[in-house]
């Protein structure tokens, strides 16, 4: 796409992310920290571009969609919202409070910017499926995209949605699977282990990429990958760790995990540290631009033939002049 950011650029995005999503669950003392965590590199590609929407309107009927049908991971997408321009950031206070915009789990009718009530795992894909051919049927070009958990994989109306969506080839459907490898009591190969996601989906009939879930390069140029593919619909399969860039990383039980005071506290300094880092690093990329558009621009005039010059206007000789100007003579006749 135009104007595309750089990877850079989309570090800040994702760092900016981690460190209000933490802000927003330092208050409680709990939360759902793992599976937000793991998802914030999306989330940056997602609104740092690639997702078509406006904020000033987040009823847009063009717009691109997500459903994010992992719903626990709520705290992360509220916090890219807000960034995004879709509600003050004030409103982050009201997470998990009643009567507050910001439920525990995603819900369309609260929150601006959120296309689907989402958190009964397993029914995020059929709502994400529904619309794509909604979509479809009504010639838009708008793109649904869908962010599903690997624990998720284990309710079988993935496997149905799955199994639909190929057959009616809906490459206007985007998922993402958060292959983290933990869910709500363990680790999955544990649990109910699915085995090899990527290999499963490309069996049912999807495109199927399977990425670095933390490197937001990796993850630009597989979204824009999935945009080129014809005839079937997309899933990256996002290779993460729970908890990624915090005290909660692979930990046992970190789906919704208590945290003291001082391991927060140490979670948002780091990752302050991180965005400052990120934001000098995208600001020395965008100087060396600049230097590299100014040195060919002046390469481009150095190679231009000069202008030409409009000839100089020959002055007539002053005495010419002064007898053009003379007047006649009396008793001359002036014709």
């Amino acid at each position: 796409m135009e104007n595309r950011k750089s990877a850079k650029e989309l570090r800040v995005i994702a760092e900016g992310i981690r460190l209000v999503t933490l802000q927003e669950l330092e208050g409680f003392g709990s939360g759902h920290i793992g599976g937000s965590m793991s998802i914030v590199e999306t989330l940056a590609v997602l609104y740092g571009g690639e997702l078509r929407c406006d904020p000033g309107n987040p009823k847009w009927e063009e717009r691109d969609r997500l459903v994010l049908s992992k719903g626990h991971a709520g705290p992360a997408l509220y916090a890219t919202l807000s960034l995004r321009g879709f509600f003050p950031k004030e409103m982050l206070s009201e997470l998990n409070q009643g009567g507050g915009h910001l439920p525990s789990h995603c819900d369309r009718n609260k929150t601006p910017g959120v296309d689907m009530t989402t958190g009964s795992l397993g029914q995020g894909i059929s709502a994400a499926i529904g619309i794509a051919l909604g979509n479809r049927m009504n010639k838009s070009d708008s793109i649904t995209y869908l962010i599903i958990g690997d624990g998720e994989c284990n309710e079988g109306q993935v496997w149905e949605g799955a199994m639909f969506a190929a057959a009616h080839k809906l490459s206007n459907l985007i998922a993402f699977v958060d292959w983290n490898k933990q869910q709500l009591d363990g680790f999955t190969k544990d649990i109910l282990d699915v085995g090899d996601l990527a290999d499963k989906f490309r069996a049912f009939g999807w495109f199927v990429q399977k990425v670095d879930g933390h490197d937001v390069g990796a993850i630009l140029d597989a979204v824009a990958a999935a945009k080129e593919h014809e005839g079937a619909p997309s899933m990256i399969v996002l290779d993460t760790i729970k908890g990624y860039g915090t005290f909660a990383a692979g930990v046992e039980g970190n789906h919704h995990m208590s945290f003291t005071k001082d391991q927060m506290d140490e979670a948002v300094k780091k990752t302050a540290e991180k965005l400052e880092e990120a934001r000098a690093a995208a600001a020395a990329e965008e100087a060396a631009r600049r230097a590299a558009a100014a040195a060919e621009e002046a390469v481009k005039k150095a190679a231009e033939p000069p202008e030409e010059q409009p000839p100089e206007k020959q002055e007539e000789p002053a005495e010419k002049a002064e007898e053009d100007e003379a007047p006649a003579e009396e008793g001359e006749d002036n014709v």
